[in-house]
């Protein structure tokens, strides 16, 4: 068997409606959105995965939970935006893939699928939403897994369209753990991206820490979880929280959700090597690289992070890198 590698872009949650949307409006080009910097990282991987905090559509009306506070639909040209920035997959299992309903969630993956963008952890049956997808990175072929154990009202039906959920805090359901072992029939390496935990906390709780352990068990070679808005630690071979990407979200002057990670993730056949992270502020509808202050904060939070999960962060070429074998 040849020597193959190939390197993995994980971005954290991407919000592209509400005042980003109308950002979009005005202009679905790259260059508005992410910096020259940001953008060349994600033209130098093999393949960019991304939690996609929204649907992308232009019908729909709210969804209507009781309390459900925010609701995020992108406008059409949001599928084009991503295209653009090279992005492969976008993992809609998540707490705002129905903010608009079912019909534009199945706009969201019409829209999704024309731009050449492969969706998981959604679908018009519980089948689908469950369905990994593989996809060719360098020379592997990755597995991706897209799961959310929140909220249950958005979870799909036999025949009816939603997104793949799982009841995480009571542990790691056998479907789950049965897509793993399929997905390790037809790919090298398998990346399951869960969608976990609640907002604004700053370390993985007790039970995302043991769905993960379940997770590697049950042979996910990678894991890279999204839900807090911040950035948490790693163990490998799981990242617990990526953060946040793009967004107009509210700034949290304590947690600084404005500060965050994109992760470039080094593998080969073996599983992943090495992890990169580089350091981002994240503007109204823009992100760039993070700099001096702000750089410094994020590389502290990272390596005391890392440390309470018994990994160590080093700074090398002005990234973050942890070793993950």
């Amino acid at each position: 068997m040849t020597s193959a590698t190939a390197t993995l872009a994980l971005a954290g949650d991407t919000m592209l409606g509400r005042g980003v949307g109308e950002l979009l409006a005005g202009s679905a080009e790259p260059a508005d959105h992410l910096s020259g910097e940001i953008r060349a990282h994600l033209a130098g991987a093999d393949l960019v995965v991304l939690n996609l905090e929204c649907c992308v559509s232009a019908r729909g009306e709210p969804w209507g939970a009781p309390g459900k506070p925010f609701h995020f639909r992108a406008p059409p040209r949001a599928a084009g935006l991503l295209a653009g920035l090279g992005v492969g997959c976008v993992t809609l299992a998540n707490n705002h893939a129905l903010d608009y309903g079912r019909t534009a969630l199945l706009d969201t993956l019409g829209h999704l699928g024309r731009a050449g963008i492969r969706t998981v952890g959604a679908g018009t049956t519980e089948e689908e939403a469950r369905a990994g997808a593989v996809l060719a990175a360098g020379g592997l072929r990755i597995g991706v897994l897209g799961v959310t154990d929140h909220p249950d009202d958005f979870a799909a039906g036999p025949d009816a369209p939603g997104v793949a959920y799982a009841d995480l805090p009571r542990g790691v359901p056998s479907w789950l753990t049965g897509r793993i072992g399929a997905l390790r029939e037809e790919a090298d390496l398998v990346l399951v991206t869960p969608h976990w935990g609640p907002n604004m906390t700053t370390a993985p709780l007790p039970y995302v820490r043991a769905a993960a352990g379940a997770l590697v068990a049950a042979g996910a070679d990678l894991v890279a979880g999204h839900s807090a808005h911040l950035f948490h630690g790693v163990a490998p071979p799981v990242l617990y929280d990526l953060g946040d990407f793009v967004d107009d979200y509210r700034v949290d002057p304590g947690l600084r959700n404005d500060l965050g990670l994109l992760f470039l993730v080094a593998l080969d056949r073996r599983g992943p090597v090495r992890l990169r992270a580089v350091p981002l502020r994240l503007e109204y509808g823009r992100t760039g690289p993070a700099r001096g202050g702000d750089r410094e904060w994020i590389g502290d939070r990272f390596a005391a992070a890392c440390a309470a999960l018994g990994s160590e962060a080093r700074e090398e070429d002005g990234l973050l890198v942890v070793d993950l074998r």
